[in-house]
Protein backbone atom coordinates (compact mmCIF):
# COMPACT_ATOMS: atom_id res chain seq x y z
CA UNK A 1 0.00 0.00 0.00
CA UNK A 2 1.16 3.72 -0.91
CA UNK A 3 1.27 6.55 1.18
CA UNK A 4 -0.57 9.72 0.62
CA UNK A 5 1.91 12.37 -1.36
CA UNK A 6 2.31 15.28 1.49
CA UNK A 7 0.94 18.20 0.29
CA UNK A 8 4.41 19.48 -0.15
CA UNK A 9 4.80 17.10 -2.92
CA UNK A 10 1.68 17.88 -4.28
CA UNK A 11 3.06 21.87 -4.56
CA UNK A 12 6.26 20.72 -5.78
CA UNK A 13 4.64 18.35 -8.47
CA UNK A 14 1.64 20.64 -9.71
CA UNK A 15 2.11 21.93 -13.16
CA UNK A 16 2.54 25.31 -13.19
CA UNK A 17 0.14 27.77 -14.88
CA UNK A 18 1.42 29.41 -18.16
CA UNK A 19 2.39 32.92 -18.21
CA UNK A 20 -1.09 33.72 -20.57
CA UNK A 21 -2.87 31.57 -18.48
CA UNK A 22 -6.22 33.79 -17.14
CA UNK A 23 -5.68 35.21 -13.52
CA UNK A 24 -9.31 35.74 -12.88
CA UNK A 25 -11.49 32.98 -11.68
CA UNK A 26 -14.36 33.94 -14.43
CA UNK A 27 -11.65 33.84 -17.42
CA UNK A 28 -11.14 30.28 -16.79
CA UNK A 29 -12.38 27.35 -18.82
CA UNK A 30 -12.57 23.95 -18.49
CA UNK A 31 -9.92 23.96 -20.93
CA UNK A 32 -7.98 25.79 -18.82
CA UNK A 33 -8.49 23.13 -15.82
CA UNK A 34 -7.83 20.07 -17.87
CA UNK A 35 -4.56 21.85 -19.10
CA UNK A 36 -3.23 21.81 -15.65
CA UNK A 37 -3.20 18.22 -15.48
CA UNK A 38 -0.14 16.28 -15.89
CA UNK A 39 0.07 15.31 -20.09
CA UNK A 40 0.10 11.50 -19.16
CA UNK A 41 -2.92 11.50 -17.01
CA UNK A 42 -4.67 14.10 -19.31
CA UNK A 43 -3.80 11.24 -22.10
CA UNK A 44 -5.37 7.87 -20.47
CA UNK A 45 -8.65 9.63 -20.68
CA UNK A 46 -10.66 8.73 -23.51
CA UNK A 47 -12.68 10.47 -25.46
CA UNK A 48 -16.38 10.60 -24.25
CA UNK A 49 -14.26 10.66 -20.36
CA UNK A 50 -12.89 13.84 -21.75
CA UNK A 51 -16.16 15.25 -22.83
CA UNK A 52 -17.89 14.32 -19.57
CA UNK A 53 -15.15 15.81 -17.35
CA UNK A 54 -15.37 19.27 -19.48
CA UNK A 55 -18.96 18.92 -18.74
CA UNK A 56 -18.94 18.71 -15.20
CA UNK A 57 -15.97 21.35 -15.29
CA UNK A 58 -18.24 23.63 -17.21
CA UNK A 59 -20.93 23.14 -15.06
CA UNK A 60 -19.36 24.07 -11.80
CA UNK A 61 -17.22 26.85 -13.29
CA UNK A 62 -19.17 29.66 -11.43
CA UNK A 63 -21.05 32.18 -13.62
CA UNK A 64 -21.69 35.66 -12.17
CA UNK A 65 -25.41 36.65 -12.26
CA UNK A 66 -26.47 40.19 -13.64
CA UNK A 67 -26.55 42.43 -10.89
CA UNK A 68 -28.33 46.23 -10.62
CA UNK A 69 -25.41 47.07 -8.49
CA UNK A 70 -22.06 46.20 -8.23
CA UNK A 71 -20.00 48.33 -5.47
CA UNK A 72 -16.42 47.48 -4.75
CA UNK A 73 -14.03 49.36 -3.05
CA UNK A 74 -11.41 48.99 -0.42
CA UNK A 75 -10.32 51.29 2.96
CA UNK A 76 -7.12 51.54 4.18
CA UNK A 77 -6.77 52.12 8.08
CA UNK A 78 -4.01 52.46 9.82
CA UNK A 79 -2.39 49.23 9.08
CA UNK A 80 -4.99 47.38 7.77
CA UNK A 81 -6.97 47.20 4.87
CA UNK A 82 -10.54 46.25 4.04
CA UNK A 83 -12.71 46.04 1.46
CA UNK A 84 -16.68 46.33 0.87
CA UNK A 85 -18.92 44.94 -1.30
CA UNK A 86 -22.20 45.70 -2.33
CA UNK A 87 -24.26 43.90 -4.83
CA UNK A 88 -28.10 44.36 -5.40
CA UNK A 89 -29.53 41.82 -8.10
CA UNK A 90 -31.92 39.55 -8.57
CA UNK A 91 -31.45 35.95 -6.40
CA UNK A 92 -30.91 32.74 -8.37
CA UNK A 93 -29.72 30.59 -5.46
CA UNK A 94 -31.79 28.03 -3.86
CA UNK A 95 -34.60 28.81 -1.51
CA UNK A 96 -33.28 26.56 1.10
CA UNK A 97 -29.81 26.59 3.78
CA UNK A 98 -28.59 23.62 4.63
CA UNK A 99 -27.63 25.25 7.23
CA UNK A 100 -29.86 27.59 10.08
CA UNK A 101 -28.70 30.50 11.80
CA UNK A 102 -28.43 30.17 15.48
CA UNK A 103 -30.57 32.48 16.88
CA UNK A 104 -28.15 34.45 18.20
CA UNK A 105 -26.15 34.50 15.00
CA UNK A 106 -29.27 35.71 13.31
CA UNK A 107 -29.73 39.11 16.47
CA UNK A 108 -26.28 39.83 15.62
CA UNK A 109 -26.46 39.90 11.92
CA UNK A 110 -29.45 42.11 12.06
CA UNK A 111 -27.83 44.35 14.81
CA UNK A 112 -24.49 44.60 12.56
CA UNK A 113 -26.94 45.41 9.44
CA UNK A 114 -28.62 48.07 11.87
CA UNK A 115 -25.68 49.46 12.64
CA UNK A 116 -24.15 49.42 9.00
CA UNK A 117 -27.61 51.23 7.84
CA UNK A 118 -27.62 53.95 10.42
CA UNK A 119 -24.04 54.61 9.95
CA UNK A 120 -24.14 55.37 6.13
CA UNK A 121 -27.40 57.16 6.85
CA UNK A 122 -25.26 59.34 8.64
CA UNK A 123 -22.70 59.63 6.29
CA UNK A 124 -25.06 60.24 3.37
CA UNK A 125 -26.50 62.77 5.84
CA UNK A 126 -23.50 64.70 6.29
CA UNK A 127 -22.27 64.60 2.95
CA UNK A 128 -26.00 66.41 1.89
CA UNK A 129 -25.41 69.27 4.95
CA UNK A 130 -21.81 69.92 3.12
CA UNK A 131 -23.17 70.10 -0.57
CA UNK A 132 -25.81 72.57 0.73
CA UNK A 133 -23.49 74.76 3.14
CA UNK A 134 -20.89 75.02 -0.05
CA UNK A 135 -23.64 76.00 -2.29
CA UNK A 136 -24.81 78.53 0.25
CA UNK A 137 -21.68 79.36 0.63
CA UNK A 138 -21.02 79.96 -3.31
CA UNK A 139 -24.29 81.71 -4.01
CA UNK A 140 -23.65 83.98 -0.84
CA UNK A 141 -26.72 83.58 1.05
CA UNK A 142 -26.37 84.15 4.84
CA UNK A 143 -28.47 82.32 7.22
CA UNK A 144 -28.40 84.08 10.38
CA UNK A 145 -28.08 88.01 9.82
CA UNK A 146 -24.57 89.89 10.66
CA UNK A 147 -24.79 92.33 13.16
CA UNK A 148 -22.65 95.38 11.28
Amino acid sequence: MTEPASEADMTKNAPKPADDAPTHYRERTPEYYLERLDPALRSSFTAPQLEAVKQLLGESIPKPAAKLVDLRFWVGLLAYRFYVVLFIGKDYRRRERDEVAEPLARKGNAMIALLLLIGLNFLVSVLVLLIAFAIKYAVGYSLLPHPR
